[in-house]
């Protein structure tokens, strides 16, 4: 058994869980405060999943394996998004609480990775215990 960590396992762990958190959230924004709580919470998950593809991008980077124009990219991804919060405050009927409470699905999800590391971790040493 490899009980090293594996980057690429968890960053599509974490990738699975944003979509189930955001499904979720969604259907239960939508359940309770109606189409536009979950019009919200649904934007806000969208931009952290493209937060996340950037921040696994720079960390692959840091790691050698992805080449390109990272700061030209960072500078349009960030314009793109404060353009579309602009949007968002200025001309929609979505609340903005819920596009803020969408925004922390990376956080969740990084969450539910770190408990299943920590389970599996505490697992492996039990198992490899000499009784």
């Amino acid at each position: 058994m490899n009980d090293a960590f594996d980057f690429d396992r968890a960053a599509r762990r974490i990738a699975r869980n944003m979509l189930w958190l955001a499904a979720a959230g969604t259907l239960a924004g939508w359940a309770a405060a109606g189409w536009r709580w979950a019009a919200g919470f649904l934007l806000g998950a969208a931009i952290s999943m493209v937060n996340y593809r950037g921040l696994k991008r720079l960390v692959e980077s840091l790691g050698g394996k992805v080449t390109g124009h990272g700061g030209i990219r960072f500078v349009v991804r960030f314009l793109l998004l404060a353009g579309a919060a602009y949007v968002i405050l200025r001309f929609s009927s979505i609340y903005l609480l819920a596009v803020l409470v969408g925004l922390f699905v990376l956080i969740g999800a990084v969450f539910i990775e770190a408990a299943r590391e920590i389970y599996y971790a505490g697992k492996r040493t039990l198992d490899h215990q000499d009784l």
